[in-house]
């Protein structure tokens, strides 16, 4: 099976100089470019693009099936690792602060900032919804040191205001580390370690999970009762196959039974490269290629 080909960064910008993309909860793709970025050396892993200095101005390049428009961003005070699109136009960025705790921002859609806060250290995912909803998910580094991450997934409204934190059902573990994350209008739904259970948290407070078999996926979509585990491997094997295997599955009784797998490849066939985490929007998976300025999709 070959993932689809979804959205290219235009030729005309430099994809060099991209801080962090997505794919929003329109289907929009976004870009937020940093045109003086610099590449500081690591000790390990490859060197991402930084801005020079905080505070910078960003460019956020936007795909909307084709059609490309640009936004600026005016001092942004992050050294931003995540970007979203929220209603009303506004955009929201995560990252390293130049200003303490306060780790996100919120642009207007005139570009200039509304307002800083914490969000947490060692953020996962940030995934916006269409109905005001700002979802995060956090890292078991977070988890243990940080008391807004301490909850493995909490909830904001628009403005960045700190609504609500996952506590577990009855006879289920607490988040430890979260694997794999979708947010459909409303909703987030996650599976997390030690347990793996497939989890959805709505909006209304009301939380369900279901048992299911994957441990350790990259990768999540639902849509109705059918549900999407990309990567990881089946409870009780060490295998471990990063993005290669897509398991389709449904949910009944309070199980998510797999009944189908498939090698997932790029669309020449050739074994998956990507290395970020998917985004998860519902019915779809969207994965990155080799580099940020390509995407690619998978779903249901």
């Amino acid at each position: 099976m070959a993932l689809r080909p979804y959205a290219l960064l235009p030729r005309q910008y430099d994809d060099r100089k991209v801080l962090a993309s997505t794919v929003d909860a329109w289907g929009r793709t976004l870009w937020l470019i940093c045109r003086d970025a610099v590449f500081p050396s690591h000790s390990h892993g490859r060197a991402r693009p930084e801005p020079l200095g905080l505070p910078f101005d960003a460019l956020v390049v936007v795909n909307d099936a084709g059609a490309v428009q640009e936004r600026e961003l005016r001092g942004v005070t992050v050294n931003p690792y995540r970007i979203d699109a929220l209603p009303n136009g506004r955009i929201v960025l995560e990252g390293r602060s130049s200003v303490g705790d306060r780790n996100a921002q919120i642009f207007g859609r005139d570009g200039r900032s509304r307002r800083c806060f914490a969000m947490g250290a060692h953020v996962a995912f940030m995934m916006a919804d269409r109905r005001n909803n700002l979802w995060t998910a956090y890292t078991d580094e977070g988890i243990y040191s940080d008391p807004i991450s301490s909850a493995g997934l909490a909830r904001w409204d628009s403005g960045g205001n700190h609504l609500w934190g996952y506590w577990p059902p009855h006879g289920i573990e607490h988040i430890t580390d979260i694997e794999a994350v979708n947010v459909t209008d409303g909703a987030a739904w996650a599976v997390y370690w030690p347990a793996s259970p497939l989890l959805e948290a709505r909006s209304d407070g009301q939380v369900r999970a279901w048992a299911q078999p994957v441990a350790s996926p990259r990768g999540l979509a639902v849509h109705d009762d059918r549900v999407l585990l990309l990567g990881g491997h089946h409870r009780g094997s060490a295998r471990q196959d990063g993005f290669t295997t897509a398991h389709y599955g449904h949910m009944a009784d309070g199980e998510a039974v797999i009944a189908e797998e498939a090698v997932l490849t790029m669309p020449n066939g050739d074994p998956l490269q990507g290395r970020a985490r998917p985004v998860g929007r519902g019915r779809n998976l969207y994965l990155h290629g080799r580099t940020s300025k390509q995407w690619y999709v998978l779903g249901l």
